[in-house]
């Protein structure tokens, strides 16, 4: 495994992070205790050490899964989850007040069994939940507190792809020092600004859905229908189908013969010296062992 220093924390984290969306079972797989748990530590093995999480992933319940299994060796690892949502039953909702924020925070140290998180992110809210000076405060204050080490901006990929940088650019004055961004071969518009302004001020960066919810896997074609339960079902056909054309497109023309298309893709993540790290998910071992094997 290779590691890249992010940003200004000097963290020195892995290439390859353990992202853990896929562990909501939103993606037509349900993972036991058991599974997450031998996810992680081949994870550890292979020498991956960050684990990002977030508080919408079933309400608080990956976070849960997590705490379990990483309190034996939570020295060995970084941990990083997000706020800014809460649930009204089984719906979703915005929750971006500082009372509501701190109650999140809360709830994720009990989930995790953490005294503090290594980085808590802003979870793509708008630039209306964004200006809020009370929030921040708060947040400024549990770090002081210990509670957080450093502070992040997972940034919407809709006001990004709008050019809308006024998250990033505000990110010091909020005492964010680390954005995690949408970045792989099919959406890659923040080379333009958004890279270079990271490189310039020393923001610390993760990539995020490297591999365009897996279509730059390869393993799909044009025509492809994903279950109901699968988040990709939210697309239209014509959506992912225009997609998987010109992931064909990639594999013929840009992938090297004989290459995994899903390490290649990765390891085009990593190109831009101002990414530190790209966050992946994995359905099982063996996935977590070649996406390990990207960085090689």
């Amino acid at each position: 495994m290779k590691y890249r220093v992010l940003g200004k924390t000097g963290l020195r984290v892995s290439v390859i992070s353990l992202g853990t969306h896929q562990f909501s079972g939103e993606w037509a797989k349900t993972f036991s205790e058991q599974e997450v748990s031998a996810i992680l530590d081949r994870g550890l093995e292979l020498g991956v050490n960050v684990i990002d999480a977030a508080e919408c992933y079933g309400d608080h319940a990956v976070e849960s899964v997590i705490g379990k299994v990483v309190q034996k060796n939570r020295d060995k690892w970084v941990l990083a989850t997000k706020f800014g949502h809460a649930f009204a039953g089984a719906q979703k909702i915005g929750a971006w007040s500082a009372t509501q924020v701190q109650r999140q925070l809360e709830d994720s140290l009990k989930a995790l069994r953490a005294d503090c998180i290594d980085l808590y992110q802003f979870h793509s809210g708008s630039n209306a939940d964004f200006d809020n000076e009370e929030l921040w405060t708060m947040l400024n204050t549990q770090v002081r507190a210990g509670k957080i080490r450093f502070l992040g901006l997972s940034l919407s990929a809709d006001v990004l792809m709008k050019g809308d940088l006024h998250q990033l650019h505000s990110a010091g004055k909020v005492g964010a020092s680390v954005i995690q961004i949408v970045y792989n071969r099919l959406q890659k518009k923040v080379e333009e600004q958004v890279l270079p302004f990271c490189e310039k001020n020393q923001i610390g960066v993760l990539a995020r859905v490297p591999l365009a919810k897996g279509f730059l896997s390869g393993n799909y074609k044009p025509g492809t229908v994903f279950p109901e339960n699968d988040t990709r079902s939210t697309y239209t056909q014509k959506f992912n189908d225009e997609q998987l054309k010109l992931v064909e497109e990639i594999k013929r023309n840009e992938v090297p013969p004989g290459r995994n298309m899903a390490q290649w893709a990765l390891a085009w993540c990593l190109t831009p010296k101002a990414i530190s790290s790209v966050v992946v998910g994995c359905k099982d071992i063996k996935q977590l062992e070649s996406n390990a094997a990207a960085c090689a």
